[in-house]
């Protein structure tokens, strides 16, 4: 009896490393720009003051989530009627600026990106770390789930 669960294992875990060895080399390097190029034009939609367009690299979807000091939000639309609660105006905004740590990928049609955010305001700066996760959805990625504290 205790020798099943080592033979499920010995099993598995191949096929496992197989399945993620061979969908990890599908993530080129177009795609970590596209990416990249994702996170600058929201940088630059944040800094102009527009909110929605900034949400043009979330996933319209109720599945996307968002996690951030307020709690949890469910949806894309969700996590817009939060972002213009908690920042109502450009005074509140300020500039914000990325730092990339990592850009890691799961497979040809998902990654995970670790970063730093810098708020500059007049009503005193903030800053934070942040994980998000990406599909490519429709040819183009998008963030299906931001953690963000």
């Amino acid at each position: 009896m205790k020798s099943i669960p080592v033979l499920i294992i010995m099993i598995c875990v191949p096929f496992i490393y197989s399945c993620v060895r061979e969908t990890k080399s599908e993530f080129s390097p177009a795609d970590r720009t596209e990416i990249l190029e994702l996170l600058k034009t929201q940088e630059s939609a944040w800094n102009e003051g527009n909110i929605p367009e900034f949400m043009k690299g979330y996933h319209q979807s109720d599945s996307m989530q968002f996690i951030g000091s307020s709690g949890i939000n469910f949806g894309w639309q969700e996590t817009l009627d939060n972002y213009k609660l908690r920042y109502p105006d450009t005074v509140a905004m300020g500039k914000l600026h990325f730092e990339i740590l990592k850009i890691n990928s799961i497979s040809g049609e998902a990654a995970y990106l670790t970063g730093k955010f810098h708020l500059k305001r007049t009503i005193g700066d903030a800053n934070g770390i942040f994980t998000l996760i990406f599909r490519k959805i429709d040819g183009g990625w998008k963030v299906v789930y931001d953690h963000t504290s």
